[in-house]
């Protein structure tokens, strides 16, 4: 039989932000957390910008030794997730913590730690390499360090789908519990990798804007994008099967009622032009919810800012929508945040959240030059009140993953 799944709790540290009580603020206020690049001397890099946690000080949440054991994305993964179950009051007394799993992913990983021990190889040699280098480093530490810290002990892994990693981690743990393998998952992916090779990895990959004004950085769906910008942090939610929630009589903010994942089968690093991977992904999750186009009120787009990704995801969303995709409001918050990679999908997820709980639909900030090619709605500038009943996140990542998450007003 399959088991119906809700949201239960949300956590999160953002560049507008460093919990969901401030980050949802930034979010409606319009806030934009785009600033110079302060983690290292950018003076011979031709990208200045990046959206960093703001007065993060790794002592406000760990011990010395914890935080000297865990590169960033793990810490900012632990610190969502620990928001997250405080949120939804879920403890030992009242869950089977075996029956508790958790999927955090990243993109990359600790890239951190891995240019900190090659520089200690190549200037000191292989005894001076860390001990700790490994396990700081692999990408499936952030799930294992959340699964240590809070007591999870179902299944725990990271799926790693460059920046579809968040969404597909919400998806695939939707349907462990919507299949009974688990009753709760913590799901949502983590990044922190604004260092010196990923800015200058991303920018000789042409995906970064060069651009210097940080209003006009991260402008999804203007006809002057340029790039993306590099975002870091966190986003998890704690997905619960219903009755295991009602019984313990958790609050519920929203249901998730579809999810699609489809590859392009195209490019390592474009998506395909047509947009039909994408809108697979978006039709698999809708089938799946049962409702038609024109039930979905607010899509939060990938969104990313680059030429290709929103002229893709605009055809994307006509295909897999038809006449609805002419009323639907679909707005990017990358302009707000940057883009989290790895973590963007547990964000924006929580974004989606937000928007039906509170009635409220984000807004794509920064929006200056209209292009005729990215003609949707798409929120320009400042939010709107309306009712959301139903809610789309998309993520699409490097290797053509496409990503599709979908959630409704909960009623009994």
């Amino acid at each position: 039989m399959e088991r119906r799944v809700v949201v239960t709790g949300l956590g999160a540290i953002t560049p507008i932000g460093n919990n969901v009580e401030e980050f949802w603020k930034g979010i409606k206020e319009g806030k934009c957390g785009i600033d110079e690049i302060t983690h290292f001397d950018t003076t011979d890099y031709k990208v200045k910008l990046a959206a960093e946690v703001k007065d993060y000080n790794p002592d406000d949440y760990f011990d010395r030794k914890s935080s000297k054991r865990m590169d960033i994305f793990s810490q900012f993964a632990i610190i969502a997730s620990r928001e997250a179950m405080k949120d939804s009051g879920i403890n030992s007394e009242n869950t089977d913590m075996e029956r508790v799993g958790a999927i955090v992913s990243t993109g990359i990983g600790g890239l951190p730690t891995i240019e900190k021990d090659n520089r200690a190889l190549v200037e000191k040699g292989p005894d001076r390499v860390s001990p700790m280098y490994i396990p700081m480093a692999i990408v499936n530490m952030a799930a294992g360090n959340v699964a240590i810290d809070l007591g999870i002990k179902g299944e725990s892994m990271a799926i790693v789908t460059a920046c579809a990693s968040g969404t597909h981690s919400i998806g695939e743990s939707y349907r462990m519990i919507k299949h009974g393998y688990q009753d709760v998952m913590f799901a949502g992916g983590t990044e922190g990798s604004i260092t010196p090779t990923g800015i200058a990895g991303f920018t000789n990959i042409k995906a970064l804007t060069q651009q210097a004004d940080k209003t006009r950085a991260s402008i999804p769906f203007d006809k002057e994008r340029s790039g993306f910008v590099m975002g870091e942090g966190s986003g998890v939610v704690v997905l619960e099967e219903l009755e295991h929630a009602k019984r313990r009589g958790a609050k519920i903010y929203a249901e998730v009622v579809g999810y699609g994942a489809t590859s392009d089968a195209y490019h390592i690093t474009s998506p395909n032009p047509d947009g039909s991977g994408a809108a697979k992904a978006m039709k698999i999750a809708m089938d799946e919810a049962n409702v038609k186009p024109e039930d979905i009120t607010y899509i939060n787009a990938h969104g990313t800012s680059t030429h290709l990704n929103d002229l893709g995801e605009t055809l994307a969303v006509k295909l897999a929508l038809g006449e609805a995709s002419k009323k639907v409001m679909m707005s990017s918050t990358k302009g707000n945040t940057g883009h989290l990679l790895g973590a963007a999908g547990g964000i924006e997820t929580i974004v989606i959240v937000k928007a039906i709980q509170d009635n409220f639909v984000p807004a794509t900030i920064n929006y200056k030059v209209q292009d005729e090619e990215c003609d949707l709605d798409i929120v320009p500038n400042v939010g709107r009140n309306v009712e959301v009943k139903y809610a789309m996140s998309n993520s699409l990542g490097f290797g053509g993953h496409n990503s599709s998450i979908l959630l409704k007003k909960y009623e009994e």
